[in-house]
């Protein structure tokens, strides 16, 4: 009888490695998108790197003073980490965006951000946080030590000026 034992117990093993390897890989399975994403100084890292889709040069009435759009002397590169594309016309949670305007004399070099954040962190724009960065890419702080980031930046005047682009989610650069 001890060898029907190990044989019924050999048989159950069998079935239960055979029913645990026919279940499905949960791994394959697309991963949900996160809900919110929250930039800190490492989001920025190397941003340089990324992949470069516009490089503008001289003014730009459209800019105004925003980005040196008033300077004949600056170009300006816009950078999309990881290259990142719209899916169904909006840019998923997780985007960044850098810009960098600067000129050959260097009496112009700055650098903003966006951030697709997500969980309704700012429905005026779509959820977009703007970022003013230093050249290291690091956030910047204003004098008090605060970064210099949100939904309501510069007064307001980086939701006020893409909301122009609404209708391609904020995004100039990459209609």
């Amino acid at each position: 009888m001890t060898k029907q034992f190990r044989l019924f117990g050999l048989l159950i093993m069998a079935g239960v490695l055979s029913f645990t390897a026919c279940k499905k890989d949960e791994t394959t399975d697309d991963p949900k998108p996160p809900e919110e994403f929250v930039a800190d100084d490492a989001s920025f890292a190397g941003f340089q790197s990324w992949t470069l889709v516009a490089q503008n040069q001289g003014p730009d009435p459209a800019l105004g003073a925003a980005h040196a759009g008033n300077d004949s002397t600056v170009t300006r590169y816009i950078y999309f980490k990881d290259d990142q594309n719209r899916v169904d016309g909006k840019y998923p949670v997780g985007t960044i965006i850098v810009k960098e305007a600067y000129n050959p004399d260097n009496t112009v070099h700055q650098f903003t951000a966006m951030t697709k954040r997500g969980n309704n962190f700012n429905p005026d724009a779509n959820d977009w946080e703007w970022f003013i960065l230093a050249g290291d890419g690091q956030i910047a702080v204003d004098t008090a030590g605060n970064q210099m980031r949100g939904a309501d930046l510069m007064g307001g005047a980086c939701t006020g000026c893409h909301s122009q682009a609404s209708n391609i989610d904020y995004v100039f650069s990459k209609p």
